[in-house]
């Protein structure tokens, strides 16, 4: 048996991946349960069967190298057919057995998906849920790939691709509405109300990166109203909305969040919650593709969702 059989499971390629999402050791090896030397090992083993490295590293950050960048390709490829095939002899199964992947956008915080998910733990404790959280891009990557069965993400979409894929090749469950919530250092302006994008020019922000669907949003609304001399001042971006909030508190920047994230975490938040007029609500939909819900599992999933929804 060739050496690479044994190196690239899908253990190991699920490590190799991981470790990409993250570009940190550390924090890898916490979200897969393992110690950082196991981690390195596998990772150095693999590098070994290979004959090339997969990282490289400038300064403290870690960098995928052209082979590195070619496994991962091939890695998410292999791991998304062997999905397909589990997910294809499960659909055989009972519905209560099996494994549910959900992918959330990064910037959605809906604490009522993590309540749900601990009462249908309870009535189905073998039922494997896998979360995880990804920029727009990459949730519709994984689930094109079918690395992942459900998608929680805000419509409507701003991509004529993801608007061709969901006539054409998904499903959508509605779960609620949302809506983008200015915090503001300006005490002037009352928490809850509306204001016109006026109020709001020449401020200096901290924001999602650009590919994230609140600050596109906000750059739609605002750009409109920016000039080459005065527009939108943004030092300092994260993909990690507490650390955003965090990063507004302490400086005299304003950010945005959803209401949702607001509502949830408003004990923690000194600044002013104020909305932007002319911006509707949009809502936070579950999205499959079309034959999913025949898998007993997924549709039981669904079934249940939607009834703790209208509780």
């Amino acid at each position: 048996m060739p050496k690479t059989d044994t190196i690239l499971s899908t253990k190991s390629l699920h490590y190799f991946l991981q470790l990409i999402d993250t570009m940190n050791y550390t924090q890898a090896a916490q979200i897969l349960g393992i110690t950082q030397p196991a981690l390195t090992q596998q990772i150095k083993k693999i590098e070994h069967a290979i004959g090339t490295p997969l990282f490289g590293q400038m300064g403290k950050k870690l960098y995928l190298t052209e082979a590195g960048k070619q496994l991962q390709t091939g890695a998410i490829k292999l791991l998304g057919t062997i999905n397909s095939v589990v997910s294809d002899i499960q659909e055989f199964t009972q519905a209560d057995k099996g494994n549910i992947a959900i992918g959330v956008l990064e910037s959605i915080n809906y604490d009522l998906l993590r309540k749900f998910l601990v009462e249908f733990n309870k009535n189905y404790p073998n039922i494997t849920i896998n979360v995880s959280y990804f920029n727009r891009k990459d949730l519709w990557y994984n689930l094109d790939n079918n690395l992942i069965d459900l998608a929680m993400l805000y419509l409507p979409e701003t991509t004529k691709k993801s608007q061709s894929n969901l006539q054409n090749q998904y499903e959508l469950m509605k779960v609620t509405q949302d809506r983008l919530t200015i915090l503001t250092h300006d005490k002037n302006l009352e928490a809850g109300n509306s204001y016109p994008v006026s109020k709001f020019l020449g401020k200096r922000w901290v924001l999602y990166p650009d590919s994230f669907y609140l600050t596109q949003i906000l750059k739609g609304k605002l750009g409109n109203k920016m000039n080459a001399r005065n527009g939108l001042n943004v030092p300092l971006t994260f993909t990690s909305t507490k650390e955003m909030v965090d990063t507004a508190q302490d400086t005299g920047y304003d950010t945005i969040v959803s209401n949702s994230y607001y509502s949830l975490n408003q004990s923690q938040i000194n600044l002013v919650p104020v909305f932007l007029k002319g911006i509707k609500k949009f809502t936070i939909s579950l999205i499959y593709r079309k034959g999913k819900k025949e898998v007993p599992r997924i549709q039981n999933f669904l079934k249940e969702f939607k009834k703790f929804l209208e509780a």
